[in-house]
């Protein structure tokens, strides 16, 4: 076999493996600490569309002036959309503060 077909060979199967590669993406939705509870269920089903695209995704909270005082609540929106979204995700970074914001990533969970 000659040299330069050899080399065309291996390209293609090198394009054609590229082709085939999944690329995960990290999808974001930002809520405030008061955010209501349909538009929570709305922010919800969005992340709930991203996961089942097979894409992660953060939830970010953001805290504006005053309400940095009541964590809590953040928190408390965290861990709802985390019962909610228990049945297909999986979370992969818990809580985490970072400047006036905390968030967490949730993944989808494996396929059996």
């Amino acid at each position: 076999m000659d040299y330069g077909k050899f080399k065309y060979q291996q390209a293609k199967k090198q394009a054609e493996a590229k082709k085939k590669q999944i690329q995960v993406e990290l999808k974001e939705v930002k809520l405030r600490p008061k955010t209501d509870t349909h538009d929570l269920e709305f922010k919800v089903k969005h992340v709930r569309r991203f996961l089942e695209e097979g894409n992660k995704a953060k939830i970010t909270v953001v805290f504006r002036g005053r309400e940095i005082t009541h964590q809590e609540l953040g928190m408390a929106a965290l861990e709802r959309i985390t019962a909610e979204l228990a049945d297909i995700a999986v979370v992969e970074v818990r809580q985490k503060m970072e400047g006036r914001s905390m968030f967490m990533i949730v993944a989808p969970k494996a396929k059996k």
